[in-house]
């Protein structure tokens, strides 16, 4: 049971990177559009977006892996950490720049921030691992 708890944080945010990375890069003219308040018409925004998809996969796919091989885990859950923060403190900046964003992105700074925090509770409550 311990070892699901460990990992948790690893595998959600495995998850929600890969998600997000996804919808980014597959089909940015199609899903970004939804999300944002732009269209995705040239090769280099689809260079862009597709860019940002693959270091998100690079992520995921690390977090993941460190799940299987242990040994990792603990870099991979402070990349989580420093990967998260940055995101939150860089919608924080922007909430207090430009204003309250859409719900999604509300929604998705509390979970960067709650990725944080669960991160640095499991590097101080694992330490020994």
């Amino acid at each position: 049971m311990k070892e699901i708890h460990k990992n948790l944080h690893l595998a959600l945010s495995t998850a929600a990177v890969l998600v997000v990375g996804a919808t980014y890069g597959l089909h940015p003219d199609t899903f970004l559009p939804l999300f944002f308040d732009f269209n995705v018409t040239t090769t280099d925004l689809n260079h862009v977006f597709r860019a940002m998809m693959g270091s998100y996969f690079a992520l995921g796919l690390y977090w993941g892996y460190s799940i299987l091989f242990q040994k990792h885990w603990r870099g991979a859950t402070y990349s989580v950490v420093f990967f998260m923060g940055g995101l939150a403190i860089g919608r924080l900046l922007s909430i207090f720049v430009d204003g309250i964003p859409s719900v999604a992105f509300t929604v998705g700074t509390i979970l960067e921030i709650l990725f944080v925090i669960w991160g640095c509770y499991n590097l101080k409550v694992y330490k020994k691992d």
